[in-house]
């Protein structure tokens, strides 16, 4: 818990919504005046008659992010099967997975630009110890730090971002003259063998 003066800080929760109620959790969160964030992507859909039209639409199925403090969200969830939290385990403890605000701000900037060609992976589907640290200089994804590495299915090297343990966002392809390697800092801890992501209420 993040306190200030004695004050709890809000946070960023990264919190699930099962069977695909994020919306409906977004609705329950914006009526508390709780702050919240969906990655939404544009997609084409059809409708009960089946004609096509292109809507934004939630780009992670089941994810929400909601900056809040614990006790907030704690008495927000209270009875309510729409939103539970996303957990990691860690020592033995399921604990809630809280975003860092930086890495947050750089993922809300990245999603509110809804490229089309933005992807969104799961951490299992690659590997970023392969890639090389680097950040976005100029352009849209100005300032976005993340790792240069080759993406299944993609014909060139693309720039990846991660929230660990929760999602890794595939950019478009930036132009070289935009990317600057970053220095690397010692190598990256290898994770725990039983740290693992799961879900809780």
């Amino acid at each position: 818990m993040v306190e200030q003066d004695g004050v709890e800080a809000p946070e960023w929760f990264a919190m699930s919504a099962p069977y695909r109620r994020e919306m409906i959790a977004k609705e329950l969160l914006d009526k508390k005046g709780i702050e919240n964030f969906i990655p939404m992507r544009y997609a084409v859909v059809s409708n009960r008659l089946g004609h096509k039209s292109k809507r934004l639409v939630p780009a992670i199925h089941n994810l929400i992010f909601a900056h809040t403090t614990r006790t907030a969200i704690q008495a927000a969830k209270q009875g309510v099967n729409c939103l539970q939290y996303h957990t990691r385990l860690e020592e033995g403890r399921n604990r809630p997975i809280i975003v860092p605000d930086g890495q947050m701000e750089q993922f809300i900037a990245i999603c509110n630009q809804q490229d089309e060609e933005v992807r969104f992976l799961s951490p299992e589907e690659i590997d970023l110890e392969k890639g090389t640290r680097v950040r976005i200089i100029g352009g849209r994804f100005d300032g976005v730090e993340g790792r240069f590495v080759k993406v299944k299915g993609v014909r060139n090297r693309r720039v990846v971002v991660e929230l660990e343990h929760i999602t890794t966002v595939v950019l478009s392809e930036i132009e070289p003259d935009l990317i600057e390697v970053i220095e690397e800092q010692p190598e990256r801890g290898r994770r725990e063998k039983n740290d693992e992501t799961v879900v809780r209420s």
